[in-house]
């Protein structure tokens, strides 16, 4: 099989350190990090524009990328190149300086995670946050961008759908449309984790993923509701909105090791950012290897062949991006 051109677009990990310890992340079920120690090196990073024709980078992993104490000149080695650049974040530390910066520093998007339209239900899933806090904020960078004159960044506010917290959605989309927000993007869970051990170190968040997600006939039915509602009140204010698919469409066709890499914070190199957890499949480390010998090497090779086949990987088969239903 002939390796694909290097990508043009790359997801890395500017900092795995978080302030929160949302329910349905990772990060969650696993040691905190230190804020310094979880920092991408300056050198790697610029090692990694530089090797690699990248054209849209996306500055996020598990952690909240506003903790990089280099996040500003991330953003402005990108912009200089003229490569499109954004991150999403859980906007906790999007104050007023923050939020004129970015707008600025020429991001071209900001994506903010708000699972709740009540601070009941918010604060329950984002723990260690304040509902009132974050919407102030969103709608601080909305200001920001009118008086500054700016189109960018695009505003995104970022919903993870659960049994949860899904009836909040037609509520959210009116508050977002009143405080100037762009778009609301609705996700699913993003993975099973049904190719981890049961009682291994990925129980819990595997637990947790099965109470929750919007996957059963019951709550599809449900789900789909509240998203016509929801719909509905986005196009009578312009708000715009997407929502995921229900219905598990059988897998295949996802295209992300030919066309984009995620990288970790610590410069290992996996195929996408759907995999969460840097034990379940790694292709190379940029500690050793260039990014070029690791893309076209015998472990990219491998892991899209398999892809390829009527037998993907195991950590592809619960993937929602891969089921066709984030």
């Amino acid at each position: 099989m002939t390796s694909p051109p290097l990508p043009q677009h790359l997801q890395v990990e500017i900092t795995s350190a978080c302030n929160l310890r949302c329910t349905m992340c990772l990060v969650r079920y696993r040691p905190p990090v230190n804020k310094l120690a979880g920092a991408m090196r300056p050198d790697l990073f610029r090692r990694l524009v530089d090797e690699v024709p990248v054209r849209r980078l996306t500055l996020q992993g598990l952690g909240e990328p506003l903790l990089s104490p280099y996040l500003p000149e991330m953003i402005a080695t990108a912009v200089g190149r003229d490569v499109r650049v954004g991150f999403n974040s859980n906007g906790t530390l999007l104050n007023r300086r923050r939020a004129r910066e970015l707008v600025q520093s020429g991001l071209d998007w900001l994506h903010v995670s708000l699972d709740g339209a009540t601070p009941a239900v918010y604060e329950s899933i984002r723990e260690g946050a304040s509902f009132d806090r974050v919407v102030g904020n969103l709608a601080g960078l909305a200001r920001a961008k009118r008086e500054l004159a700016s189109a960018t960044p695009w505003i995104r506010v970022v919903f993870v759908a659960m049994r949860d917290n899904v009836a909040e959605l037609p509520e959210l989309a009116r508050l977002l449309a009143r405080i100037g927000v762009d778009e609301l993007r609705v996700q699913n869970l993003s993975h099973d984790f049904a190719d981890t051990d049961p009682a291994g170190a990925y129980r819990e968040i595997r637990e947790f993923t099965a109470g929750q997600a919007l996957w059963t006939d019951e709550d599809s039915a449900q789900a789909r509701s509240t998203f016509t509602e929801t719909a509905r009140i986005a196009a009578s204010t312009g708000l715009k909105l997407r929502v995921p698919a229900l219905t598990d469409a059988g897998g295949g066709n996802c295209t992300w090791p030919w066309d984009a890499a995620y990288v970790t914070s610590a410069g290992l190199v996996q195929p996408c950012c759907m995999v969460m957890g840097d034990d379940r499949v790694v292709l190379g480390d940029l500690n050793r290897s260039s990014f070029a010998e690791i893309w076209h090497g015998p472990a990219y090779q491998d892991f899209r062949r398999r892809l390829d086949s009527a037998e993907p990987p195991e950590v592809c088969r619960g993937c929602a991006l891969y089921r066709h239903t984030f």
